[in-house]
């Protein structure tokens, strides 16, 4: 497996990243506050805030002593779990890699649609990612955290506006690579497929980050600004 580092890639249309860089600080501020591992008392609030497939569903919550180990849970609208699910982690590892994909790729998306744009894009990614989620797992009691799906429909435009944009990755989390974009994220949404027909009993909701992919292949068709173009031959800056 591998993280990006680094993408060649300079900003066209806007002076700044601030979308993307807003996300990344409510991830990690939720994360602090609400999503940590190493505060037992917070897992009640991270769990009430997840996605549950199963109470979206059909409407009725749980027994506390069937997620995790809560009691008295915050009513939170299952409907309002769609957006506030993709602002969760479970593990530190878990919010850095997702930040790292997102601090990469993100910048990039959000100059090819704009700052409003790409939050309604980013967002929309998420709530599809668990949608697909449920699809797969309508009978799921297990709580669906963190910003994997509307991550990965990122990586799906980044890779259809910029394939040939040269970026660093750490294969092995250790190796430096340089390599197209297109066969760094090819290969990781390659990954997700193979995963969603192999590994069907690990604590991966990979539906979730097929979901995501699917709508932001879709979703850069019709939100990017006009002039913009699909499958970019630039190889990106020095």
């Amino acid at each position: 497996m591998f993280v990006p580092i680094h993408d060649a890639n300079p900003l066209k249309s806007i002076p700044f990243q601030y979308v993307t860089v807003t996300i990344i600080a409510l991830n990690v501020i939720a994360y602090v506050f609400i999503g940590t591992d190493m505060i037992p008392e917070l897992h009640r609030q991270e769990a009430d805030f997840a996605f549950i497939p199963v109470e979206f569903l059909e409407g009725a919550h749980l027994p506390s002593s069937q997620i995790l180990w809560l009691e008295d849970p915050l009513p939170v609208p299952e409907q309002f779990t769609v957006i506030s699910y993709m602002f969760l982690h479970g593990g530190y590892l878990h919010l850095i890699g997702n930040m790292l994909f997102l601090w990469v790729f993100g910048d990039n998306v959000e100059d090819s649609m704009g700052h409003v744009r790409f939050v309604m894009f980013y967002l929309m990614c998420g709530v599809f990612a668990a949608l697909a989620h449920a699809a797969a797992q309508p009978g799921s009691g297990v709580p669906l955290v963190g910003a994997s799906g509307a991550v990965a429909g990122v990586v799906a435009a980044y890779l259809m506006l910029h394939p040939r944009v040269k970026i660093w990755v750490l294969v092995l989390f250790r190796i430096p690579l340089r390599v197209n974009a297109a066969w760094a994220l090819g290969f990781w949404i390659a990954l997700q497929f193979f995963n969603v027909l192999v590994a069907d009993k690990d604590n991966v909701a990979w539906w979730a980050h097929i979901g995501g992919l699917v709508a932001g292949a879709v979703l850069i068709l019709f939100m990017r600004r006009p002039g913009v173009v699909l499958f970019d031959q630039t190889r990106g800056g020095a």
